[in-house]
């Protein structure tokens, strides 16, 4: 029987914390003369009660965890916020539907930027804010997961990083919880340093703040239907892609640094390949952008970095509608929202150094073609690639081109054109968003889509942030048994 006590001491601690962020738009609620603090503070206080009640249920610490309670406090951790989290969005002036709130929310706590809302522009500055807190807490629970939690649980080949963690110094490795608390403290400042810039490039106060939030995280939610492109700025474009690249780079190597080893940035070939394919894919739409859609050099330039960077992180900001496009550019930007960023980061897809594996793997395999008594072994890191990760990471790429398949049919069989039904399954898998058409595509809305879609959609989110089997494993009957 598994012991839940330690399960709801964390889901506990989660949900003090969030009626502890409804605090930031109640205040800024009632600073407006909006009464809609009302809902934010009843809400935190629902909330509040509740996390309490399950800590003082809990009656112990967390303690060491066993694998199926982290599991189990891993996705619960995601799904019973989402609940909470959607209240205000329900009780609030919007007055969204139950499968509506839900949906934002979910969007907002996986770092998703899909949204049924459309006006953002009208909107009470708490809800925006709102919103922009979500996806910064999102992100930050996405992170600490992946560093701390996934490689140990061997997931989908995250386990290369426990071991690499392990040997990053020449001293101990520094304890999980240590690690985990200098990411927090980095990710911090990283988002007032990117509120600052923003502030100084030309954005008002609560625009930085906001976007410095969604764009850190990857999330994505803008204060605006036109997002990046309302403020029509070159230097803010600039200051957001930066954050974006930052937020797809691995936050252990950020730790690394920050503790006097910067050398491992500079090694580190996840983080090569990462920008090496920003480089590349940018070149690429900017030179389509010059010759097709006849921008000027510096312009096509700026608009490809930030839609490349958008794709490939999964933020979903963006300045020109790519959802007209066709052709090469467009077929690279659906590309690049699988590849998704660096493992450790707060971006999503299926992250690059999956194929970094599958790489080394087939050049093995292909040398043993020609020199087939040689004893080669594919090699990641200057470090050799086990069997067991291989083997991981086969099986992920697996079960993650199968959710995208039954995803996409299963909004097809709902009544979805072919084109939303696909994009809109791998923006929600990949955690991207925004999906191709008028409907889903860049400034437009799923609140037109039947209820059943957006509940599959939300589950996508879920099921695509979570690394897939962090889910699929509280479903097998064995796991409930002694």
């Amino acid at each position: 029987m598994i012991d839940f006590r330690p399960v709801l001491a964390i889901l506990g601690s989660i949900l003090c914390l969030l009626a502890a962020a409804m605090v930031l738009p109640a205040a800024v609620d009632a600073m407006a003369g909006d009464g809609e603090w009302q809902v934010f503070a009843a809400c935190s206080g629902l909330t509040l009660f509740v996390g309490l009640a399950m800590l003082l249920g809990a009656r112990s610490g967390v303690g060491e965890l066993a694998v199926r309670q982290v599991y189990l406090a891993a996705t619960c951790g995601l799904v019973i916020p989402v609940v909470f989290a959607a209240l205000p969005l329900a009780f609030g002036p919007l007055q969204l539907s139950m499968t509506d709130a839900v949906f934002e929310a979910t969007s907002g706590l996986t770092t998703t930027s899909a949204t049924v809302l459309s006006g953002l522009d009208a909107l009470p500055r708490g809800l925006l804010l709102w919103r922009a807190v979500l996806q910064w807490l999102g992100g930050i629970g996405v992170v600490v997961l992946a560093v701390t939690v996934l490689p140990a649980l061997s997931m989908g080949g995250m386990q290369v990083f426990r071991i690499e963690s392990a040997a990053a110094s020449d001293r101990a490795a520094p304890r999980s919880s240590r690690v985990g608390s200098a990411i927090v403290a980095l990710y911090a400042g990283v988002t007032a340093v990117l509120a600052a810039t923003l502030w100084l490039a030309g954005m008002g106060g609560f625009d930085a703040w906001t976007h410095a939030m969604t764009t850190i995280s990857t999330g994505g939610f803008s204060t605006g239907d036109a997002s990046i492109g309302r403020f029509d700025s070159a230097a803010i474009e600039v200051v957001v892609t930066v954050g974006m690249i930052l937020g797809g780079m691995p936050f252990l190597l950020f730790f690394h640094a920050s503790q006097g080893n910067p050398r491992f940035m500079a090694r580190d070939q996840q983080l090569r390949w990462y920008l090496v394919v920003l480089l590349l894919a940018t070149t690429a739409v900017a030179l389509w952008l010059a010759w097709s859609r006849g921008l000027p050099a510096l312009d096509a330039l700026r608009h490809a970095a930030l839609t490349v960077a958008s794709a490939m992180t999964g933020t979903g900001l963006f300045t020109l509608d790519f959802g007209g496009w066709d052709g090469l550019p467009l077929a690279i930007l659906f590309f690049l929202v699988f590849v998704g960023g660096c493992a450790g980061s707060a971006a999503g897809g299926i992250k690059v150094f999956r194929f970094q594996f599958l790489f080394a793997n087939a050049l093995v395999q292909m040398r043993r073609l020609l020199r087939p008594h040689a004893v080669l072994i594919p090699s990641f890191n200057r470090r050799p690639i086990p069997d067991d990760v291989l083997e991981s990471v086969m099986g992920f790429l697996f079960v993650y081109a199968l959710g995208f398949a039954v995803l996409a049919l299963s909004l097809a069989f709902l009544g979805l054109d072919f084109m939303t039904a696909v994009s809109g399954a791998a923006s929600a898998i990949a955690n991207f968003g925004q999906g191709l058409g008028g409907e889903i595509g860049p400034g437009g809305s799923y609140a037109a889509l039947p209820g059943a879609a957006k509940w599959l959609l939300a589950a996508g989110m879920v099921f695509g942030r979570l690394e897939l089997f962090t889910v699929l494993v509280l479903f097998v009957p064995a796991f409930w048994r002694q």
